[in-house]
Parts: structure tokens; sequence; C-alpha cells
């Protein structure tokens, strides 16, 4: 398990976060990969912590250095908590391969057991959702397999995007390369190989479209002026969800239907 001597350790890093061929095998990034293994033990042993050491073991383990403003004198853990809620919350446990390529923005969710390849960058945008069980694959492989060589030969990666306001059901898989669109859904279990428009439900394996999301007016007032969503409120806000939910699993059953028939 050994890359080439004559590698040059940082030209190698480049082109891995550049998405170039790349030696994932030499000395420093084996120090990274083990480095970033020992912060996400300690951040999966987090369970019991408060949020702000929780905090604390995320920007370390993805090289975050987002300023934490220091716990007022005398604050109640709630209220401290509640001056940290723009801050991603990364449920344990996470794998991660070297965590700084990854990059969650403000009111990120991400529930438990979720798997970060991060050879290159993978960006999630600002109050995302994402469900458990999800995985992120920026890293791929030469299809020849004479240049693959097993873990001696070279591998490569391409950047994954999620943009802003999307959600993300359980048990799905994001391949190399994808942009998902701002304010889109994308179903549980499915593996997204294209791109998302924006605003669009996606389901299945692989993930296709199921139709444009409506997205509600917004009065942009603060809330204690009567601000925020308007449309999906009170009763409104439940017939909504379980029609899409309705839809997604009808989408799933023509489409194993359909595939059951093909093989007859």
């Amino acid at each position: 398990m050994s890359a080439p001597s004559n590698v040059d350790a940082a030209e190698n890093r480049r082109k891995m976060e550049t998405g170039e061929l790349y030696y994932a095998f030499t000395p420093e990034l084996i120090k990274e990969r083990q480095l970033c293994k020992q912060a996400s033990r300690l951040y999966n042993e987090s369970e019991g912590l408060s949020r702000r050491e929780q905090i604390e073991l995320y920007q370390d383990l993805t090289s975050d250095e987002t300023p934490l403003e220091r716990k007022k004198h005398m604050a109640s853990q709630e209220d401290d908590e509640a001056t940290l809620e723009d801050f991603p919350m990364l449920c344990p446990p996470v794998h991660m391969d070297y965590g700084y390529n990854v990059k969650l923005g403000s009111n990120v969710f991400v529930n438990q057991n979720s798997t970060w390849i991060d050879t290159c960058k993978i960006t999630v945008g600002a109050r995302t959702l994402i469900g458990p069980n999800c995985a992120f694959y920026s890293g791929t492989h030469p299809l020849d397999p004479n240049i693959r060589n097993g873990t001696r030969g070279p591998e490569t990666g391409k950047p994954i995007t999620i943009g802003e306001d999307c959600w993300l059901g359980g048990n799905v898989i994001v391949l190399p390369g994808i942009t998902i669109g701002k304010g889109s859904t994308v179903g549980a279990g499915s593996v997204v190989t294209k791109d998302v428009e924006p605003y669009t439900c996606v389901a299945g394996n692989p993930a296709r479209f199921i139709r444009k999301i409506e997205v509600a007016p917004v009065n942009t007032a603060p809330v204690h002026q009567g601000g925020g969503v308007e449309v999906l409120a009170g009763e409104e806000a439940p017939k909504v969800e379980a029609g899409f939910l309705e839809e997604v699993v009808e989408y799933i059953k023509r489409d194993s239907d359909s595939e059951s028939d093909s093989e007859k």
C-alpha cells in the first residue's frame, strides 16, 4: 500500500483538492486521514457534552475557524445554546476522510451516521436538513484497471455542492461532481447521479425528477411583527407534506413495477 516515492506532498494534495489524479497512500495523506479519524472518534464520543463543547470538537474535526463567541458570565446552558443556534448540528456518529474539505453552512442539520468522502470540497448551504445514514462521495477512481492499480495507482475526485434550504431524506447517496440546487428535496433512499435543478423534488435510484416545488410567499417583516412564511401554516403544512410523500411512494412503486415487468 504505497505511492511512488518521488511524489511531491504539496503538489499531490493540491491535485487531490482540485480533482486531478493524485496518490492517496502517501505518508502525508495517510497521516491526515489518521488525524481525522482521531478527531472523529472524539466527536463521536461527545453525546453527553454541552452544545458548546460539541461545536468546539466539530471545529477541530473540520478545521472550521468561525469565531465562537465566548460564553457570557453566569449564562445558563439554555441561554448559551441559544447564541449558538446558527452553528451546524452534526449528530454523531460521523465518518470523514479529511474533515477540512467538509463545509457546512449556518443552521444546517445532519442526522446520525453520515459519511463524507471529502477528497474534494463538499459544501452544504445554510438551513439544509439531512436525514440519517446519508453519504457524500466526492472521491472516485479511474475506470481503466491498469491505471487504477489497486492502492498503488492514482485516484481523483469532484466537488459536491448542495444549495441552501435543501432537504435530503435518510439513506441518500450523493456521487462525485453533483450540484443540488437551492430549495430542492431528495427522497429517502435516492442515489443522486445527476445535478438537481433548484426547487425540484427528485427520488429513486437513480434519482429522477418528481415535480417542481412551489415556494410559499414570505413576509420579510420580523417574526414578532407577523413576518415569516404565510402559506405553509396551520392545517396546510401537513397536507402539502403528505401529498409529496404519497407522490414519492407512488413514483418508486411504479418504477419498481416497470423494472419487474422488463425482467419477465
